[in-house]
């Protein structure tokens, strides 16, 4: 997106990537469907970014979702919003996004240089720098340079944090990667992970408290995993029980395992005399709990509190849920920390390093997935792309 900016404005633009060709985690992010946004009412759509929203605020006003579309379109892309309000292309894929852009972007004339890793800079000059390349050690002097250089998950696509100590050399204000939008672990009994791990826990809401007393309810449905739990409610979450287990060494939710059911109609059904059917039986008919919303059940009660109408009931519209740890950053689908906002100027030039720009998932943000960190990464770019042009221009 700065490439674009630039380019257009008459700026020669070479554009370095560490990995054989470019947007690798862009495609990784469209295997299941390419959610570029979300066409939820705009206020509601900035506070989707949490203590950050007034910095993304800012930079999303100049390029709003609906300008988004607009961009999609003119590649000549029709895009389409899904029953969640969720936004994708048409044909739901990454790469024809992708294939046409590049396609504009190379027609325009910006220059790819694919297998060159930034390495640092030269001589502490801010935008003198040094690549390892396959013809070896390069050099590259520029006017302005922009890094968009990603956080620390999924590693394997190019993102490696290798930038960090780099920046941190020059003193800019940084804050620790931490996972985002991640699973998290459970100490699940070993028959619970031998019958139910790799299964949905479907039609559920889940609800969460935290130390201020503040409660978060999401229904949707969640992935049970041999370590734990992951998945859409989960990712929505991950930020305030990441935090949490930071703080008190461990987070807990409370699953309502029928969340369109008062608590009040399932004690009589509950109650309601059982005959000769099993407890299973009698949780299956009356109440349609089978399957792995029993088996959860059978994970957190003993034998007799099946027995207990008014233990069973409160459990079903309240099954807690320990969660001891988030899982590793390089499993996450993105990463917080990075980056502080108070090292950039209103340009997303590092206050300290004039001519050096900085974008994307690099800077310290998260959001929940729903097409809020790919609308935050194209107007972040299309920003300092206009940030390096207001620089030149002096």
């Amino acid at each position: 997106m700065a490439a674009e900016v630039l380019i257009a404005a008459g700026i020669k633009v070479d554009l370095y990537d560490a990995m054989p060709s470019v947007g690798r985690k862009f495609l990784m992010a469209g295997k299941g469907g390419m959610n570029i946004t979300h066409a939820e009412p705009y206020d509601k759509f900035v506070s989707r970014y949490g203590t950050r929203s007034s910095k993304i605020q800012a930079i999303l006003d100049t390029f709003t979702p609906q300008n988004l579309r607009d961009w999609v379109r003119d590649l000549g892309l029709d895009t389409f919003i899904g029953s969640s309000g969720r936004v994708f292309p048409t044909d739901m894929k990454a790469a024809p996004l992708l294939r046409a852009w590049l396609h504009r972007l190379r027609g325009a004339g910006v220059r790819l240089h694919m297998r060159y890793r930034w390495m640092g800079w030269v001589n502490g000059e801010n935008t003198a720098l040094t690549f390892s390349s396959p013809a070896g050690d390069v050099v590259v002097k520029a006017d302005a340079v922009v890094l968009a250089l990603g956080g620390a998950s999924w590693p394997q696509l190019g993102s490696n944090a290798a930038w960090v100590p780099l920046l941190a050399q020059r003193e800019v204000m940084l804050s620790p990667l931490k996972p985002s939008n991640c699973g998290f672990n459970v100490a699940w009994g070993a028959h619970f992970k031998s019958r139910f791990s790799g299964l949905p826990l479907k039609s559920v809401a889940v609800t969460y408290t935290d130390n201020e007393g503040r409660e978060f309810r999401q229904q949707g449905e969640l992935m049970l995993t041999d370590y734990g739990v992951e998945g859409g409610i989960i990712y929505s979450l991950s930020a305030q029980l990441r935090d949490q287990i930071v703080v008190s060494g461990s987070a807990s939710l409370h699953i309502d395992l029928l969340p369109n059911m008062t608590l009040a109609t399932l004690m009589a059904k509950a109650s309601a005399a059982r005959g000769k059917d099993s407890m299973a039986n009698h949780l299956r008919k009356r109440l349609g709990i089978d399957g792995v919303k029993a088996g959860l059940l059978r994970e957190v009660l003993d034998a007799a509190d099946f027995t207990d109408p008014t233990r069973l009931c409160t459990t079903i519209k309240s099954l807690p849920i320990k969660l001891l740890s988030t899982r590793p950053i390089e499993e996450a689908i993105s990463s917080a920390g990075g980056v502080s906002f108070e090292a950039l100027d209103p340009h997303l030039m590092v206050r300290g390093l004039p001519g050096v720009f900085c974008a994307g998932e690099m800077l310290d943000w998260e959001a929940p997935t729903g097409g809020y960190l790919l609308s935050a990464c194209f107007a972040m770019g299309r920003a300092a792309g206009l940030g390096v042009v207001a620089y030149l221009e002096g």
